[in-house]
Formats: C-alpha cells, sequence, structure tokens
C-alpha cells in the first residue's frame, strides 16, 4: 500500500457564484464538500489509479467527523477506464488519529464568469504535544507495510516546525521512498533529511532558495538534500531533476478549469509511477496529464478519466 499523510486536514467547501464581486452579497448557485487536505486528495486519485492507500493525519470535532464520513464515500467504485476498459480501483483506507481539537475549513468561491477561485483556509486545530507523540506511534506502526509515503501540506499549530523532517527520517530509516509536499520552514528542515521526492511549486521553490529560475533553484534544492525534486510549473507543465537525468514536459495545449487539486494529482502520478518501477520520463508524463485532467474537474481528488487518456501520448517529454 501507499500511505499519505495529512497533518492539517480539512472539511474542503466549494461556493458557486455567477460574478465574485468584492465588498457584495452573492448568491451561491452550487455548493459542494469534500474530504481535504493535500494527503487525502493524493490518496482518491492513488485509489482512482488502482492502488492502495492508507490514509493518515489527526482529525476532530464535528468537521472531522464529516471529514471522515465524506472520505468513505469517496472511495472509488472502480478504477479508472484504459482504452474503454475500467480498472480494478484500489482500497482507500481510514487511520486517521483523533485529536480534542476541531478539524479546519477552507472555502473556495468559483466565479463563473471567469472561472478563477478565490480560497479561504482556516489555520488548523491546536494539536497538543500528547496528540503529536500519539500520532508519531501510529505513523511508526503503518511503515513497514508501505511501499512509498506522501507528506503532504501544512502544519496545524502546535505540531513542531521539524515535523516533516522527522517523519522523513523514520521512512528512509525503514528504506520506505518518501515523497514531500508543503512549503515554507517545515519544507526547508525536511529536505535537509533526505526526501526521495520533493514537489514543490515555482512559488514555494522560488521561496526555498530565493532563485526564480526553476531549474537553478531545482538544482539548489538537490544540493540541500532532496534526492529528486519534481517541480510543478502550472500551465507550463512539469520541471524533474532527478539523479536519472533532467526533464522538462508539459501538456499539449492549455487546459482551461480549476487547478485546484492539480498539484496533488502530481503527487500521485509520481507516487504511482515510483512503485511501478517506471522510469522517470513516464512518471513526468503521467504527472503532467493527470493534473491537466484534474483541471477539467471542480474539486481537488478527482480527475477527468477521458481526458488523462487522452493527453497521456500527447505529454512530451525533453530532456532539460
Amino acid at each position: 500500500m501507499i500511505l499519505t499523510v495529512t497533518l492539517n486536514t480539512a472539511l474542503d467547501l466549494t461556493y458557486h457564484v455567477p460574478r465574485l464581486e468584492p465588498h457584495g452579497s452573492h448568491r451561491v448557485t452550487e455548493v459542494t464538500e469534500r474530504a481535504g487536505g493535500k494527503g487525502l486528495n493524493v490518496a482518491r486519485v492513488l485509489a482512482a489509479l488502482g492502488h492502495d492507500t492508507v490514509v493518515t493525519g489527526f482529525v476532530g470535532g464535528s468537521t472531522g467527523s464529516t471529514v471522515r464520513r465524506l472520505l468513505a464515500e469517496s472511495a472509488p467504485s472502480e478504477g479508472i477506464a484504459v482504452g474503454g476498459v475500467a480498472g480494478t480501483a484500489g482500497r482507500l483506507t481510514d487511520a486517521l488519529v483523533p485529536i480534542g481539537g476541531r478539524t479546519r475549513r477552507t472555502v473556495g468561491v468559483v466565479d463563473a464568469s471567469t472561472g478563477d477561485t478565490t480560497q479561504l483556509n482556516e489555520p488548523g486545530p491546536d494539536v497538543t504535544p500528547k496528540e503529536w507523540a500519539g500520532f508519531a506511534d501510529a505513523y511508526a506502526r503503518l511503515l513497514p507495510e508501505a511501499r512509498a509515503v506522501a507528506l503532504c501540506g501544512s502544519l496545524p499549530p502546535g505540531v513542531p516546525v521539524g515535523a516533516y523532517a522527522l517523519l522523513v527520517r523514520k521512512a528512509r530509516a525503514l528504506g520506505v521512498p518518501v515523497l514531500l509536499d508543503t512549503s515554507g520552514e517545515p519544507l526547508r528542515r525536511a529536505v535537509a533529511a533526505r526526501p526521495d521526492v520533493v514537489k514543490p511549486n515555482a512559488e514555494e521553490l522560488a521561496a526555498l532558495t530565493g532563485s526564480t529560475e526553476p531549474l537553478r533553484a531545482a538544482l539548489d534544492t538537490r544540493r540541500r538534500g532532496a534526492h529528486a525534486v519534481a517541480a510543478t510549473l502550472g500551465p507550463a507543465g512539469m520541471l524533474a531533476v532527478t539523479p536519472d537525468g533532467t526533464w522538462r514536459a508539459a501538456p499539449p495545449r492549455r487546459i482551461p478549469g480549476n487547478p485546484t487539486g492539480a498539484g496533488d494529482s502530481a503527487s500521485a502520478a509520481l507516487l504511482s509511477g515510483w512503485v511501478e518501477n517506471l522510469p522517470w520520463p513516464d512518471r513526468i508524463a503521467r504527472a503532467v496529464a493527470l493534473s491537466a485532467a484534474t483541471v477539467r474537474t471542480p474539486a481537488a481528488g478527482e480527475f477527468d478519466a477521458a481526458a488523462y487518456e487522452a493527453l497521456l501520448p500527447q505529454v512530451k517529454v525533453a530532456q532539460a
């Protein structure tokens, strides 16, 4: 199985309005709610790709209960169709750790006139030292069964800033590959723990290294400790700097839609390619196609399977 860690899970609410006007009152035309947080999004995509996945992290309060219910309801009943034939979906297992605080909410407001999304993210519940220690023990029990681990998203208040660095070291001690997707100081500290893959976006990469040139920044990130860097570049696709080589890839055309969750689908693609022993160019092509197919859907943790199948052979991967 693949283990995904979301320390700051969320109840994701998405409001659709005809036009977003500052200081105005809005009539909402559609509301969706999802079990959210980057690692949960990654897990749903992995399950749709046919991989058994376990999700862990913190959950609490009434919103936490809703997250767990929605997570169970969102488990795919079948895998993606390839050549018109549906595959077998992977199992999606809830191993979230209860805490006393209330799981946060995020609110996305989609402006139908432009397609743009405005995002409001709560900070998350306060986690006590005892709760953090309990999670670390639960993580250690799950690791021996994992083929790979994804550490994703922000840290809630109370969790040590070096939390991801600790989790990376625990996984590497058991020989379990680690993908890291976070930002800021937690990213800087965890990179020094030598994760197998770091998946920042261009802004996170620049904030880490001080360089706005993606290739230079990715090379710097490898020097800081990451074995490989797969940077998402928005509509420009992905840059991967790895021990096996450096590649760039982009979708064949700009895909309109909602980019929320596209980076999480890229993480799922990279992890699935890793455990399937695909070469790096094939992992990158899958990540770019899956990200683009996610833009076609209304919520994170989903992708348009037909669009993915059509886009994958069109993604061109070139050495950089």
